[in-house]
């Protein structure tokens, strides 16, 4: 075993680790987050041991976490949590309050812990990894789908709970006298630090940024804003809080200013960097050997934490009227325990409410769960798929048709349009459909957009579209034309595949979210594969064509060029 405690050395192998564990990962075509938990394990000090200061790990891990905290901050408002509707706010609060008491009764009964250690067992499983969610929805191309949507607004709602966690944390492990006194000081404190937040906000952070800006230099600007995240994050540890409050708050304070755009966008590439080394961090904690020594103990905690929060999940989903299939893919991708239980692990072991090794248990619990969450998401999503289809095929009279293209004569109106899918894409398709006074109907099994579809006044089903029974309440065989507009690729080609079994000669529109799609999509019979980026770029280009001036003939000359490209 060959450790290196040089601090330059040091950081250069965390780097150089991270390239290799995201190439690879990127290679096998996994998120790269999973490629960095990986080579965590294998360079860590229970393993290789390439990496000897681990003071130096934990800083980088310390700073790559600010830096998330921040920027999810200056991401997200309010407003946006009202967007979301119901399971974005009630949704995110009970999962998280159900979660921890049934953790709380499953520690009791079945681990036979002290109260105290099972209410921190609830906490630590109650939270889900927001930087592996994301990374994963966004890899997939999922994040504005329905799923990607709900996951998001209850993995905001998580990560403003652990404010609150981190408050709490000494009155678990009893180590106040006076339980009205700390609540009134931890409450104090927060008043103060959010009113001092304010304040600087307000008057002070905007002039600075104005004064720094003046200078016309992206490194002070930078430095700056690096300035103002460790600093809320130093100031809020002093105070005895969270160093994640203080970067979250400092976060959504500066996202009331002018500068928030810039500032997202010089600080983006700095939290990534960091970020890999946290995660690489993390992948570091885990003991091999300890895993092989306890896996009992271990495996039963991965299935009880699973198990936990997939019937959470999965029924708060449900119960606010959304379909099994989205209900089941919205607990794949949050079953996992997030990066902020190390911290409140961490809090409980120094605190003495648990144990090192109930530690242990925990981080091989946590680093096991988030590797396993980018694989079970696409095992689901196949298994649904799969059997979608084999259901589809059991149906009686329908045979499953022989792929082939279908042409509509261009002087030929559908009868009627089906869409599937009521978002941005979706909504537009009505729309214009609707002032072309061209019949059709909306399907889509977000109970909110089909109630903005009823306002709107269009004909609509709620429910799934890779159901075989709710599509065919769309009468295909009378049909003439089919677009499919889910952001979910998988989505997509389940429907696009059960469309024609319901009616083999149904001319079929459909999106795709990659080059990679189109051809399979054509493979399938899609006529026409469309990538919404792919035409918002050609549409930047024909407004660029015409504002630089250049004659009619030389516009269309160009244009049919980049179509071409672009159809390559």
């Amino acid at each position: 075993m060959i450790q290196q405690s040089d601090p330059f050395v040091a950081i250069a192998i965390l780097f150089a680790a991270a390239l290799l564990g995201g190439s690879l990962a990127h290679r096998l075509r996994q998120p790269v987050i999973l490629g960095y938990l990986i080579i965590g394990v294998a360079i860590g000090p229970h393993a290789l041991g390439l990496v000897g200061d681990l003071d130096i790990v934990e800083a980088a891990a310390t700073i790559g976490v600010s830096l998330l905290m921040f920027t999810l901050g200056m991401e997200i408002s309010i407003g946006q949590l009202r967007q979301v509707g119901k399971i974005g706010i009630w949704g995110g609060i009970s999962q998280i309050v159900v979660t921890i008491s049934l953790g709380i009764l499953v520690g009791l009964t079945l681990f036979h812990w002290s109260l105290s250690q099972a209410i921190l067992f609830g906490l630590i499983i109650s939270l889900s990894s927001t930087a592996v969610c994301l990374k994963i929805l966004m890899d997939r191309g999922e994040l504005s789908s329905v799923q990607g949507r709900i996951m998001v607004a209850i993995l905001i709602i998580q990560d403003i709970s652990v404010v609150f966690v981190v408050l709490v944390m000494p009155l678990i492990g009893g180590v106040t006298d006076n339980l009205p006194l700390t609540v009134i000081t931890s409450v104090g404190k927060v008043i103060i630090f959010v009113g001092v937040a304010i304040v600087l906000g307000r008057w002070v952070i905007p002039w600075l940024l104005g004064g720094v800006g003046g200078f016309r230099s992206r490194e002070l600007f930078l430095l700056t804003i690096l300035v103002l995240c460790l600093g809320a994050a130093v100031s809020t540890q002093i105070f005895g809080l969270s160093i994640i409050f203080g970067a979250f708050l400092l976060g959504l304070v500066l996202r009331e200013t002018k500068f928030i755009h810039q500032a997202i966008a010089e600080i983006t590439p700095l939290r990534d960097i960091f970020a890999s080394l946290f995660f690489v961090s993390l992948g570091m904690l885990l003991d091999p050997a300890f895993l092989i020594d306890n896996w009992p103990i271990i495996l039963l905690t991965v299935v009880i934490i699973i198990a936990i929060k997939t019937v959470v999940i999965s029924g708060i989903v449900i119960l606010f009227g959304y379909s099994t299939r989205i209900a089941i893919l919205t607990a794949a991708g949050l079953f996992q325990i997030g990066e902020f239980s190390f911290i409140i692990a961490q809090g409980g072991l120094e605190t003495g409410i648990i144990s090192e090794r109930f530690y242990s248990v925990i981080l091989a619990s946590a680093v096991i769960t988030m590797i396993l969450t980018p694989l079970t998401i696409s095992m689901v999503t196949q298994l649904h798929h799969r059997l979608i289809l084999a259901m589809g095929r059991r149906r009686p009279g329908v045979s499953v048709p022989e792929q082939k293209s279908v042409v509509l004569p261009s002087t030929a109106t559908p009868k009627r349009v089906v869409i599937v899918g009521y978002g941005e894409v979706g909504q537009s398709i009505a729309n214009g459909l609707h002032e072309a006074n061209i019949p059709h109907i909306v399907i889509d099994d977000d109970p909110e957009r089909v109630s903005e579809a009823k306002v709107s006044g269009h004909p609509r089903i709620y429910g799934d579209a890779t159901n075989i029974n709710v599509l065919s309440k769309a009468d295909l065989g009378q049909a003439s034309a089919l677009v499919v507009a889910y952001p979910d690729p998988m989505a997509v080609i389940t429907t696009v595949k059960l469309a024609q079994l319901l009616n083999p000669d149904i001319l079929i529109l459909a999106r795709a979210s990659r080059r990679n799609d189109v051809d399979r999509l054509k493979r399938l019979g899609v006529m026409e594969p469309v990538i919404p980026e792919r035409e918002a770029g050609y549409k930047f280009v024909k407004i660029l064509l015409n504002v630089i001036g250049l004659e009619r003939e030389e516009r269309r000359r160009l244009l049919t060029i980049v179509r071409n490209a672009m159809t390559k």
